[in-house]
């Protein structure tokens, strides 16, 4: 971490603080990770990634990055009393405290863009990425192209939707979160989440 921002370092290890007191065995079970020892095993898109006091790691023991472990920390620190009830899906303009326009237009060209961007006219690239980044297909009836659902985290899913261009429209694409979402990551951390999926379709895209 010797190249990170100072915020970015001080903000850090404030999460690594708070995270030091909280009672990892309460809340295993609300969150669907397991405990060992002092840390916390959280699957991230597929790929496992330790949270403890001393630092949040990826599988190859290294840090995984500030905005991977900034959706972590919170995704722990925030774990509510009792896992909420109810399903279904929502947009991101639909969770009661995305009321700050910055989020909101940082969802909008970080993810949404992103991928339309990315993936106009590229159709079965994109399903090729969503399949590399553990996405399965949503059969639910929907009048898209594709529609992918990925499990970011064990309580936090992400429905992606998108239709190609043809001749009259073109490409256009959103992201949805299952309704529970919220009471797991704040509206800027779930944004940053889907940002993330965006970023790391293209990538794949990118090398491929």
């Amino acid at each position: 971490m010797s190249q990170v921002n100072p915020v970015f370092e001080k903000n850090y290890h404030f999460y690594l603080e708070e995270i030091a007191k909280v009672d990892l065995d309460a809340i295993q079970d609300i969150l669907g990770c397991r405990v060992e020892g002092d840390q916390v095993v959280v699957p991230f898109f597929g790929e496992e990634y330790r949270v403890a006091p001393s630092g949040i790691t990826d599988a190859s023991n290294q840090w995984p990055g500030y905005i991977v472990c900034v959706v972590l920390a919170k995704y722990i620190l925030r774990c509510p009393a009792a896992a909420p009830a109810g399903d279904g899906w929502v947009s991101f303009k639909d969770f009661k405290a995305t009321s700050h326009f910055t989020n909101i237009n940082y969802f909008a060209s970080d993810t949404e863009q992103a991928i339309v961007k990315g993936f106009g006219g590229r159709l079965a690239e994109l399903a090729e990425a969503c399949r590399q980044t553990g996405g399965v297909p949503h059969e639910d009836g929907m009048p898209y192209d594709l529609c992918m659902r990925f499990d970011a985290l064990p309580r936090v899913s992400l429905l992606l939707l998108f239709n190609d261009w043809d001749d009259e429209f073109p490409a256009g694409g959103t992201v949805l979160f299952n309704k529970q979402a919220e009471a797991y990551l704040d509206p800027e951390s779930l944004a940053v989440t889907s940002a993330y999926l965006a970023k790391r379709l293209n990538h794949i895209c990118e090398k491929g």
